[in-house]
C-alpha cells in the first residue's frame, strides 16, 4: 500500500487529532490528559507551525509525522493501516530532509522501539518520566545519516 505524502493544512487538524486520540484510547498504559477537542487543537498548533506531514491513503489522512528541524514531536498511524508502510514512508521522508533526527518514545511502547530500531535509531538515554506530562518512563532515540 503506497501512501502519498504532503504538508498538512489546517483542514487536516481533525483527522490528525483523531489519529492521536485513537492511539490514546486504544493504549491501556497511556493516560488521557486532554480531551479529544484539545487533541485536535494541538494538531492545529503543530500544523500552523509547519511541522506536520500527512500520509494519505485513498485520499484520507492515514498517519502523520510532526517535526521541528531535527526533533520529531510525533509519529502516529491510524490503527487500521498500521504495519502497511505508512509510518516508514513518513519517517523516510523526514530522514531524507535532515542529516539527523531525535525523538522520545515511552519505554512501554515496545512496537515503537522496534520500529525506530529497524530504521536506524539508537538509544541515547532513558528517564523515569519526570520530564514528560504523562509521567511515564521514556527513551530518547537518535538517528544520524553518517552512522546509519
Amino acid at each position: 500500500m503506497s501512501a502519498a505524502l504532503r504538508a498538512a493544512n489546517p483542514l487536516d487538524a481533525g483527522a490528525v487529532g483523531a489519529i492521536l486520540s485513537g492511539f490514546i484510547d486504544e493504549t491501556d498504559w497511556m493516560p488521557r490528559l486532554h480531551s479529544r477537542a484539545q487533541d485536535i487543537g494541538f494538531a492545529g498548533y503543530m500544523i500552523d507551525r509547519g511541522w506536520v506531514q500527512v500520509a494519505l491513503l485513498e485520499g484520507r489522512v492515514a498517519g502523520f509525522l510532526a517535526r521541528e528541524a531535527q526533533e520529531v514531536h510525533a509519529l502516529y498511524v491510524a490503527r487500521k493501516v498500521r504495519r502497511k508502510g505508512v509510518g516508514a514512508a513518513l519517517l523516510a521522508a523526514a530522514q531524507a530532509e535532515v542529516p539527523a533526527l531525535r525523538l522520545w518514545t515511552f519505554q512501554a511502547n515496545l512496537d515503537a522501539q522496534a520500529f525506530y530500531g529497524a530504521h536506524g535509531f539508537r538509544e541515547v538515554r532513558r528517564t523515569d518520566g519526570r520530564r514528560n506530562d504523562e509521567g511515564l518512563p521514556d527513551i530518547e532515540l537518535a538517528w544520524d545519516r553518517e552512522v546509519a
